[in-house]
């Protein structure tokens, strides 16, 4: 297998994808025809897998799979020249959730065994499909429904699936992820402009990702209404009919409990403890002193994926607007996927 065949492969398919998002339908070729008809399926399939969200999957891995970039994040790496094994079993939450484990399993020189998600189960096949030809059929690859006979595993699920999959992959080396979710913390200085870019890091992909905020920290004397202010970008988020369901439901549950929330009718604010919130519903919890947030994130560490805020806490934190566009650095739970197939 040829390294610098398959990286350039994945190139071209990045130079694919960018030319494919910025031309228009009259101008698209056979192949982009079939690519577009894939992308109204899944959508028809998956209704929350809209065509715009698809795109903005798309359109991020576009702008990761640049040669110079793929080499320097491999140089890093050494791995083993057997080949082994890896069984997949993929998220589909949000769109090519699953992609950036099968490029690292590809790109190490091993053969993932993949097990689609229902949710998910167009747009990649039809991706690695064309990675091969650009690769001059350099990578290999198997779609499974069941995995046996291999070697390692690396799979993403619920919590109560996770325990399952703890047990049955007892015998291999694996990585076994849970659910996770993401956080956002005020200062109170923040501009219009820096909380409509949280708004982003709340609602893109509906709020279904890992990486999306649930649970905001508000300091003292913080005016709620400029959060619903600047979240008014999204408020057509309501006329999409699974969101509105849950947004119904959820509000239907809180006035029946005569539980105290804040509504602007697309998303409810909620003064709530709990790290994680249902959809169309944020969590907040109002903080005097920074330590409070800096002992909520160590405690619950191994649920939090992402933390979002400006600079200048005491701990660490990525830029508002920033969540949902992870770089191929970015690994799940934050288990670096690379390091774990260079050891294997």
């Amino acid at each position: 297998m040829t390294t610098r065949y398959i990286i350039f492969g994945l190139s071209k398919l990045g130079t694919f994808l960018t030319e494919f998002l910025s031309k228009s339908p009259e101008n698209f070729n056979e192949l982009d025809n079939e690519f577009a008809n894939l992308i109204r399926i899944s959508e028809n399939e998956n209704p929350w897998f809209t065509e715009n969200y698809q795109k903005l999957a798309l359109k991020d891995w576009a702008s990761l799979l640049i040669e110079e970039n793929l080499n320097e994040w491999l140089s890093k790496y050494n791995f083993s020249e057997s080949r082994k094994r890896v069984g997949l079993i993929l998220a589909g939450n949000i769109p090519l959730v699953g992609f950036h484990d099968i490029v690292c399993v590809i790109l190490s020189g091993n053969i993932p065994l993949i097990k689609l998600s229902s949710k998910d189960k167009r747009l990649i096949p039809f991706l690695l499909k064309l990675w091969k030809v650009f690769s001059e059929n350099e990578i290999e690859y198997e779609f499974v429904e069941k995995l046996e006979n291999l070697d390692s595993v690396i799979a993403t699920g619920s919590n109560n699936t996770a325990r399952y999959l703890e047990y049955y992959f007892k015998d291999y080396d694996r990585i076994i992820r849970k659910n996770r979710t993401s956080i956002a913390v005020i200062k109170g200085d923040e501009t219009d402009e820096e909380l409509q870019l949280l708004a982003k890091d709340i609602f893109t992909y509906f709020g279904l990702g890992c990486r999306n905020v649930t649970r905001l920290f508000i300091p003292k004397d913080f005016e709620l209404e400029r959060l619903f202010l600047n979240f008014l970008n999204f408020k057509n988020v309501i006329n999409h009919h699974k969101y509105a369901n849950n947004y119904d439901y959820n509000k239907a549950i809180y006035l029946l409990n005569q539980e105290l929330f804040w509504d602007n009718n697309f998303v409810m604010l909620k003064e709530d403890e709990a790290l994680f919130s249902p959809l169309s519903v944020v969590n907040f919890s109002i903080y005097e002193n920074i330590n409070e947030v800096k002992d909520f994130i160590e405690k619950n560490e191994q649920e939090i994926q992402c933390v979002v805020g400006k600079s200048g806490f005491n701990f660490k934190t990525i830029p508002f607007g920033e969540a949902q566009h992870p770089n191929l650095n970015t690994f799940a739970d934050n288990v670096n996927t690379l390091k774990f197939l260079s050891l294997i």
